[in-house]
C-alpha cells in the first residue's frame, strides 16, 4: 500500500482529489508549492495513519477542517501561505 506521496513543485492545479481519502495507509502527503485551489476535502480526515500533511504555498481557501483533529497520529501539519 502507498504510504508516502510527495508531489511538491509540480504546477498541479485544481482541487485536491477527495479520492485521496481512500488511501487509508497514507502516512505522508506532500503537495506544497503547487497551484491547488478550493478547500481541503473532508475525506482527508479518514487518513488515520497520517503523520505529515503539507499543503503550504497553494491557493487553498476555506476553514481548517475539524476532521483533521481526528488524525491523532499527526505530527506535522503545514498550511502556510494559502
Amino acid at each position: 500500500a502507498l504510504t508516502r506521496l510527495s508531489l511538491s513543485s509540480n504546477q498541479l492545479n485544481g482541487s485536491i482529489p477527495s479520492e485521496l481519502g481512500l488511501m487509508t495507509a497514507m502516512e505522508y502527503l506532500g503537495l506544497p508549492l503547487n497551484e491547488l485551489t478550493g478547500s481541503i476535502p473532508t475525506e482527508l480526515g479518514l487518513l488515520t495513519a497520517m503523520t505529515g500533511l503539507y499543503l503550504s504555498f497553494n491557493q487553498l481557501t476555506g476553514s481548517i477542517l475539524t476532521e483533521l483533529g481526528l488524525l491523532t497520529a499527526m505530527k506535522d501539519l503545514s498550511l502556510a501561505t494559502n
